[in-house]
């Protein structure tokens, strides 16, 4: 039999210890490789306990964790509260000190507004930031869209559209180039509630309609693209943990935001729960180029050696006029990983 998340997510089979050692297969796969850790070191309580998926919250505590996700320091102490850099430490001593390996994720081509808005978010726009990401040498992953909403922000309307010639041949470039890994961004981005703090395309939806939902975007997205995506990013960082399942039975990774807080509450990244990795971005590693940077700054000088996700939105960058992007570009640079590499390892943690 299977166990819980709370009451609402079921866990693996091999329950929270299988995810706890998968986790440290994940944090330590560089070192793994190298030989310098063994793997049956990362099987001893001391490793293990930290890394440990905790059951989701009640409501009342991912309230609070959400109404704290912007203040100081909250973004570190989030994505190593379960110890990874202190079970780092324990199992390597000084050889813990390591650069990071940043997981640039991009939020979203087509834009979600691209139908009504092309001359601010169309594929020109779009392009100019690839370039800018490209010329630095950034691996990033993008979030895809295989359909675009009239209306995306008012649940009530219906009319859609399928991405056009040129939306789709973008898509395709992109999916054939090394450092660029596409990832499904929901099916049209459309939210159900009204309300700005529930915007959601999952939440509510029962399990036949979710399947639905993933599997349409699946297909058009590879039909669209010619790749079948690996990773999922929902629309507005929202899903119920009811339908963590249904995302990990088709997703190596699922990513997250500081809007997953009230859902599920915090957790740290990367991170295995049942069949996926959990890779959520809070601030100040979500969010403009210009918010980001000093806490890059600030990752590479600590020297964690840990994966760590970053969360970018072109349609800001475009907004900003492009400088701030350019100046954390060339900051990353030597830092940033490629996806596939990522990838790669969570098959190696299995």
């Amino acid at each position: 039999m299977r166990g819980t998340l709370g009451n609402e997510a079921p866990v693996g089979a091999g329950g929270r210890d299988a995810d706890a050692a998968r986790t440290a297969r994940l944090i330590f796969d560089a070192e793994l490789a190298r030989g310098t850790v063994a793997a049956d070191q990362l099987l001893t309580a001391n490793v293990l306990n930290p890394l440990r998926p905790s059951a989701v919250p009640p409501l009342p505590a991912r309230v609070l964790q959400a109404a704290v996700k912007n203040r100081d320091g909250f973004s570190a102490s989030a994505r190593a509260g379960r110890g990874y850099a202190a079970v780092r430490r324990a199992v390597l001593g000084a050889a813990a000190q390591a650069p990071p390996r940043f997981l640039v994720r991009v939020d979203e081509f087509p834009h979600y507004l691209a139908w009504d808005q092309p001359d601010r978010f169309g594929s020109d726009a779009f392009l100019r930031f690839h370039r800018i990401m490209r010329d630095a040498g950034i691996p990033y992953l993008l979030a895809g869209l295989p359909r675009l909403s009239r209306r995306p922000l008012d649940p009530t309307a219906s009319e859609w559209r399928p991405l056009t010639p040129e939306e789709a041949a973008v898509l395709r470039r992109l999916a054939s180039e090394d450092d660029v890994t596409l990832a499904l961004h929901g099916r049209d981005h459309r939210t159900r509630s009204a309300s700005p703090r529930r915007h959601s395309e999952l939440c509510g939806l029962d399990e036949r309609r979710t399947a639905a939902l993933l599997d349409e975007g699946i297909t058009e997205l590879e039909h669209a693209a010619g790749c079948r995506a690996q990773v999922f990013v929902a629309p507005y960082n929202r899903f119920d943990a009811r339908q963590w399942p249904l995302l990990a039975r088709r997703f190596d990774v699922v990513g997250g935001g500081p809007e997953s807080i009230r859902l599920i509450g915090t957790r740290p990244s990367p991170q295995w729960w049942a069949d996926a990795v959990y890779l959520p971005a809070y601030a100040p590693f979500y969010g403009t180029a210009a918010q980001v940077l000093p806490a890059a700054h600030g990752s590479i000088e600590a020297g964690d050696g840990l994966w760590t996700p970053i969360v970018l939105h072109w349609g800001w960058e475009a907004d900003a006029g492009w400088g701030d992007l350019e100046r954390l570009a060339a900051v990353l640079s030597p830092h940033a990983a490629r996806w596939d590499d990522f990838l790669a390892a969570i098959r190696r943690s299995r």
